[in-house]
Parts: C-alpha cells; sequence; structure tokens
C-alpha cells in the first residue's frame, strides 16, 4: 500500500492529467503528478531515454531492468522486462538477468554494458577497467546516453520503493 495517497486525476491540470493520460494513468505516474511540473519534466526525459538517441534500445532494456534488480525495484523489474521484449531482448535474457555474468545469451557488448550498469548501482561509479571496456564498444553518445539511463532508473527504482507504490497489472500500465 501505497504510503501517501494518488493524486486524483480529476483534481489535475488539464496538461497533467494529459500526460497521465498517455501514461494509462499508472500508479507511478499519479503519485508523480501531486508535483506537476517535476512530473512533466520527469516524462520528457523518460521519453527521451526510452524513445531519442543512438543507444540500441536491448542494451538500454537489459541495463535498466538490471537496474531495478539491483534497486531491489519489482514494479521497475516488471515493467521493463515488458518493454525489453517489445524491443528485441529475449525472454531468456530476461530471465537471466538476476546472474548475466554466468549466462551465455549476451553478447560482448551487452556483457559491458551489464558491467557498467552494477558498478553504477553498487559501487557508484565504474571502475576504470569497466569503463574502458564498454567505452570500447559504444560511441561516446550512446555511452552518454547508457549512464544517464542508469541514473534515470536509479532514481525511478528508488521513487517506486519510497513511496510503495503499489504494483499494477504489467498489462494495464505498458
Amino acid at each position: 500500500m501505497a504510503r501517501i495517497d494518488y493524486s486524483d486525476p480529476a483534481a489535475a491540470s488539464d496538461r497533467t492529467r494529459d500526460i497521465l493520460d498517455k501514461n494509462r494513468n499508472a500508479n507511478i505516474f499519479r503519485m508523480m503528478a501531486h508535483s506537476p511540473s517535476y512530473f512533466e519534466q520527469y516524462c520528457r526525459l523518460g521519453g527521451a531515454i526510452r524513445n531519442k538517441g543512438e543507444l540500441d534500445p536491448v542494451i538500454r532494456e537489459l541495463a535498466i531492468t538490471r537496474t531495478g534488480i539491483l534497486c531491489e525495484a519489482p514494479y521497475e523489474v516488471a515493467a521493463h522486462r515488458r518493454i525489453g521484449g517489445y524491443v528485441g531482448v529475449t525472454e531468456a535474457q530476461n530471465d537471466a538477468l538476476e546472474n548475466w555474468q554466468a549466462a551465455t545469451c549476451f553478447d560482448e557488448t551487452q556483457r559491458a554494458a551489464l558491467a557498467f550498469t552494477d558498478e553504477i548501482v553498487q559501487l557508484h561509479r565504474p571502475t576504470d577497467a569497466t569503463f574502458k571496456a564498454i567505452a570500447a564498444r559504444l560511441t561516446p553518445g550512446a555511452l552518454v546516453e547508457l549512464q544517464l539511463a542508469v541514473g534515470f532508473y536509479i532514481m525511478t527504482s528508488k521513487f517506486l520503493e519510497t513511496f510503495a507504490i503499489d504494483m499494477q497489472p504489467v498489462t494495464e500500465v505498458v
């Protein structure tokens, strides 16, 4: 059960209601809508991370889902496992993310991105060796996008857990 009540879409501005509608009135967004200006900017940045830029969407979704796992945010994991499936993450890859190091279903770039993700979340920054490994495989733009995606979803995971956002059937919100 959420720690505070969700915002009431009926009481929101037209702009906030429009953004909520575009996001299927998912609980996370109904909670964020308590701060309409932050909510709008959060959605703008989230949209850019998911829909713009050059980072391979499979790598992006593997990193986001892994971030949710490491941040112990089941809502995030469920949502991005589904989104990952839409962009080409295989079921085997999604299933292997808990222990990706032992899995054989990831290519070398994906493995480097997952190591980078793990270190950002767990060590707060990647080691030089891990940074060099992923930097050798991505353009500077894609590398920046990967780091920003991981950072954004650390924040999102912490938001979900701070407010104890209630899980919803993923098919209703993604």
